[in-house]
């Protein structure tokens, strides 16, 4: 499958690539702008195969701590013989101040939305247990708009 089918489907760049954390615990969302910096499709023969890719990403969040957190997603995405595509992988991203934060992101086959948790970070970043959703709201083959919400403490 080629990567600007998944990337149309919104699996590769919007697959992955979000995190949620807020000042306030109420607000837990925004968006995940991202742009894809390189794919490679293997095919595996009866239908299979798998892409890995990566994307440069910046987050968008009123209010939240991550609002300009900047850096690099990569995953898999792995199209079955039935069609359906399951990917996985993981973001890290660094703000401002110099302080990083990481998530491990997957989305199941077929499923609209994908699920994302944080799995380590360092000054403000440093312990959070986040945890939370993402779908995938416009791609054109290069470029990704993600939206993302969840439980943010």
């Amino acid at each position: 499958m080629r990567i600007e089918k998944l990337m149309r489907n919104g699996v590769l760049v919007g697959a992955g690539l979000f995190v949620c954390s807020t000042v306030f615990a109420d607000n837990c969302t925004g968006y995940d702008i991202l742009v894809t910096t390189s794919a490679e499709t293997r095919d595996l023969g009866n239908g299979m195969s798998l892409t890995t890719f990566q994307a440069e990403s910046i987050l968008i969040g009123d209010g939240s701590i991550y609002h300009l957190a900047t850096g690099q997603c990569s995953g898999t995405a792995l199209v079955t013989p039935d069609g359906k595509v399951q990917s996985n992988g993981h973001c890290a991203r660094r703000d401002k101040d110099g302080h990083a934060q990481s998530i491990e992101w997957s989305q199941s086959p077929g499923a609209e939305k994908g699920m994302w948790k944080s799995t380590g970070g360092s000054g403000k970043y440093a312990g959070k247990t986040d945890s939370g959703w993402f779908q995938n709201v416009r791609t054109d083959g290069v470029m990704a708009v993600t939206k993302w919400g969840g439980n943010c403490r």
